[in-house]
């Protein structure tokens, strides 16, 4: 919890920050930016269950 709450933070520094110096965000758009990082960890998680289930 306590790293999520750490890297929520940052997060919200660095946007305020670049909309303080009116620059562009640097993030994909919402949507499909989400649905990005969402892929790579389900991407992840098949891998360590298929290496658990077939490299063993």
């Amino acid at each position: 919890m306590k790293l999520i709450l750490l890297s929520l933070i940052t997060g919200a520094l660095v946007g305020f920050v670049f909309a303080l110096l009116k620059l562009p965000i640097p993030a994909p758009p919402a949507l499909p930016g989400i649905m990005g990082i969402v892929g790579i960890y389900i991407g992840y998680q098949v891998y360590i269950w298929m290496a658990g289930t077939f490299l063993k």
